[in-house]
């Protein structure tokens, strides 16, 4: 989607607009740098007071990072999950415990009221998420793993919940990559979970949920000297 010229009302509104756009369909990725100051300034046909304040108020959403002598990237592609980042910052453990509390609860809702289409797709996801940890292979392991876990919320068919994990999905991404150890994968299975929404046991298929959350937040406990933060 190419950059147009703006209109001459609500300036700083319309080059917002645009470079969310760009960010949230994925024209700008994910941890790129955007285009140059000067580069924004002759593509919106705008002042470069208006290009700043559009940049200052999208990285005060979280969504863009401005750094010094380097250029301004790309941080999140929604506010919401920005507002993730900027709260949890570099700390593992608090987006641990966000995904514990919402987790825990998807996965009650989802003992509840799964479809057996639910069940048949998390089954799907399960099996390529083992097989490929079988075969270490890392990028495989994080992408179906972070998929397993967003489908198992949409099992909740809670739409406020869905949309909050949705929203925190690049910050679930990045804490299965930082904890993802090839040395440790047979310990990290969600098999039980997956058995326990499948036979409709809201309370065990809940203790499966924040079980593994528990041992990963246990395992930075038993690390104080080595913090860990996710991977960008």
């Amino acid at each position: 989607m190419p950059l147009v010229t703006t209109q001459r009302t609500g300036l700083v509104e319309q080059v917002i607009a645009q470079m969310r756009t760009l960010v949230s369909s994925g024209e700008w990725p994910l941890g790129e740098r955007i285009p140059t100051e000067s580069e924004l300034v002759t593509a919106l046909g705008v002042g470069r007071n208006t290009v700043r304040e559009a940049v200052r108020a999208l990285a005060h959403a979280g969504l863009l990072e401005v750094r010094q002598g380097d250029g301004t990237f790309v941080r999140a592609t929604n506010e919401l999950s920005g507002a993730v980042r900027r709260l949890c910052g570099s700390e593992l453990r608090r987006i641990l415990e966000v995904r514990r509390a919402l987790e825990v609860e998807s996965a009650r809702l989802a003992a509840a009221a799964r479809t057996e289409e639910d069940v048949a797709e998390l089954e799907t996801l399960l099996a390529t998420r083992d097989d490929a940890m079988e075969r270490l292979d890392r990028e495989v392991v994080v992408r179906e793993d972070t998929r397993f876990h967003l489908r198992l919320v949409a099992a909740s068919h809670n739409p406020l919940l869905i949309g909050l994990y949705e929203g925190i999905s690049e910050a679930v991404q990045s804490s299965v990559a930082t904890t993802f150890d090839p040395a440790s994968v047979t310990q990290v299975s969600h098999t039980e979970l997956l058995n326990a929404v499948r036979s409709g046991d809201a309370d065990r298929a809940a203790a499966e949920a924040g079980g593994f959350l528990d041992e990963l937040l246990d395992a930075l406990d038993a690390q104080p000297e080595k913090p860990t933060s996710p991977a960008e």
